[in-house]
C-alpha cells in the first residue's frame, strides 16, 4: 500500500496541476492541516529536477500565505472564544504576561517552527493570538519556510537520482521516521506550550 501511495504521489508530481495541488497543501498546512507539504514537494522535485526552484518558490509563497491565514485565525477568533475563557478562569493577567514573553521571542519561535518538524500552524495561530508584530511574523516566516523548502529542493536537485533510489529502497523506514517526527512535533507542542 505504501508503495502504491508513493507511486501515486510521483504520478501527481508529474501532473499538469501539480503546482496547484502543492500550493493548496502548503497553504492549508500552515493554518489547519497536519501533513507537511514535503510529502508532495519531494516527489515533485524528484520528478522534475529542472523545476526545483519554481516548486520550492510556490511551496514557500503558499506556505507563508497560509501562515498569514493562521495568524488571522488567532487574531480574529481570540476575542470571541479565547478571551472569555481566560476571563472566566481569571487567567487574563497571566495571558498578558505570556503574550509579552512570547512577543519578545516570537521571531525565533516562528523561525524555529518554520524549519523544524514542530507544527508551524500552532505558531501561526499563536502569533495572531498574541498580536506578534505582523512584519516580524512575515519576515520570520519567509526566511524559515524559504530556507526549509529551498534547502530540500537544492538537496534533491543536487543528489536527485541517488536520493530517489535511497527513498525507494527504504520507503517503509522513511515513512515511519516521518510519522515519528510528525507526532514528535505535536508532543513538543504539548510540553512547550
Amino acid at each position: 500500500m505504501l508503495r502504491r501511495l508513493y507511486d501515486w504521489t510521483l504520478d501527481l508530481a508529474a501532473h499538469r496541476n501539480a503546482l496547484w495541488a502543492l500550493a493548496f497543501v502548503s497553504f492549508v498546512e500552515s493554518s489547519v492541516f497536519p501533513i507537511p507539504p514535503d510529502v508532495i514537494l519531494i516527489p515533485m522535485v524528484l520528478a522534475a529536477r529542472d523545476r526545483a526552484w519554481l516548486i520550492a518558490g510556490v511551496c514557500t509563497i503558499a506556505s507563508v500565505s497560509g501562515g498569514m491565514a493562521g495568524y488571522g485565525i488567532g487574531a480574529l477568533m481570540f476575542d470571541q472564544i479565547g478571551k472569555p475563557i481566560l476571563d472566566f478562569y481569571h487567567y487574563s493577567s497571566k495571558f498578558t504576561q505570556f503574550q509579552e514573553t512570547y512577543n519578545d521571542w516570537g521571531a525565533w519561535a516562528v523561525f524555529i517552527a518554520g524549519v523544524t518538524p514542530f507544527p508551524y500552524k500552532v505558531i501561526t495561530i499563536l502569533s495572531g493570538v498574541t498580536n506578534l508584530d505582523i512584519t516580524v511574523f512575515t519576515i520570520s516566516s519567509v526566511l524559515a519556510r524559504g530556507l526549509r523548502f529551498f534547502l530540500v529542493a537544492w538537496l534533491l536537485w543536487q543528489f536527485g537520482a541517488p536520493t530517489r533510489t535511497f527513498i525507494e529502497r527504504r520507503l517503509g523506514l522513511l515513512f515511519m521516521l516521518f510519522v515519528v517526527m510528525l507526532l514528535g512535533g505535536f508532543v513538543m507542542v504539548k510540553f512547550i506550550l
